[in-house]
């Protein structure tokens, strides 16, 4: 039997190689796997999951801003609001029962299993795999997109509607990251798609820009809030360095519809199990 460092050790290095394969998205398995083999409590686990999450987006994010292609006002207005949101979701997730966050997580889970699924289904979709979840994101011609990018000056035309739009995502997205220890990029990434126009590398490198410092700041929050157990989260964050390592050279081996087809059985299982030792003690 491994005790709790070898344990997590284990479970970094398996994170870290489903991160490479799949994505940043990947990360949110961090905390029902931590959940499941280490006995914590979702409260315990979600710090050490956002850690993960913090590294896995900034490293990739940092990729988009030396690309240049991270929308700057979008993704300050957008961590604005996650960064304000998010102590709030901390907050609530200290008084809500065990068995409610696990149903609650139980159920993103499996919305981005779904989201996983249907992209797998339309592969002409797959526009590319460093997604924040690793389902490429359709470029689908919307009519006048609340937000819209000026291909003159490549900058968005700021409006009413887009301000709000991106507030109300923001927040959101801040709150679910503080509450069940999640990146918010299921939330912001579609978004994104659907109010503007903005390249699909442009809107991945912004979600991953803002889910990093969201995810940084409700890491924090929980350490205010109750110790972190620390000898956990630095053997699991740098078990999850290697593993990614490891899994890069895998990478290019697996074509991005099988790595959706392997995340989206990986979250569907996950969450169903999750949902079974909740709700019947299995």
């Amino acid at each position: 039997m491994l005790d709790h460092i070898h344990m997590s050790i284990v479970l970094g290095l398996f994170v870290g190689l489903v991160l490479a394969i799949t994505g940043a998205g990947g990360a949110i398995l961090s905390l029902p796997l931590l959940v499941f083999f280490l006995n914590l409590k979702m409260v315990d686990a979600a710090p050490i999951s956002l850690m993960a999450i913090t590294l896995s987006a900034g490293l990739a994010a940092g990729l988009g801003l030396r690309s240049g292609i991270v929308r700057y006002k979008a993704a300050t207005l957008l961590a604005c609001f996650g960064v304000l949101f998010a102590p709030l979701g901390v907050l609530l997730a200290h008084q809500l029962p065990e068995r409610v966050l696990a149903i609650l997580f139980s159920v993103v889970l499996l919305i981005v299993s779904i989201r996983s699924f249907q992209k797998f289904r339309t592969p002409t979709l797959l526009i590319g795999d460093d997604c924040d979840e690793p389902n490429g994101c359709d470029d689908d011609e919307k009519p006048e997109p609340a937000c819209s990018l000026n291909p003159a000056t490549s900058k968005l035309f700021w409006n009413a509607p887009c301000t709000k739009r991106l507030i109300l995502t923001g927040s959101f997205s801040g709150f679910l990251s503080g509450l069940l220890g999640v990146g918010g990029g299921f939330i912001i990434v579609p978004t994104l798609h659907s109010i503007s126009n903005l390249e699909n590398k442009m809107i991945v490198a912004t979600s991953l820009a803002v889910i990093s410092l969201v995810s940084m700041v409700s890491a924090f929050s929980y350490a205010s809030n109750g110790a972190i157990l620390w000898h956990i989260a630095l053997s699991f964050v740098g078990a999850t360095v290697v593993g990614m390592v490891l899994g890069k050279m895998l990478h290019s081996k697996i074509p991005s519809h099988i790595s959706v087809l392997i995340f989206g059985l990986l979250s569907a299982t996950i969450a169903i199990v999750m949902l079974a030792k909740t709700l019947v003690g299995f």
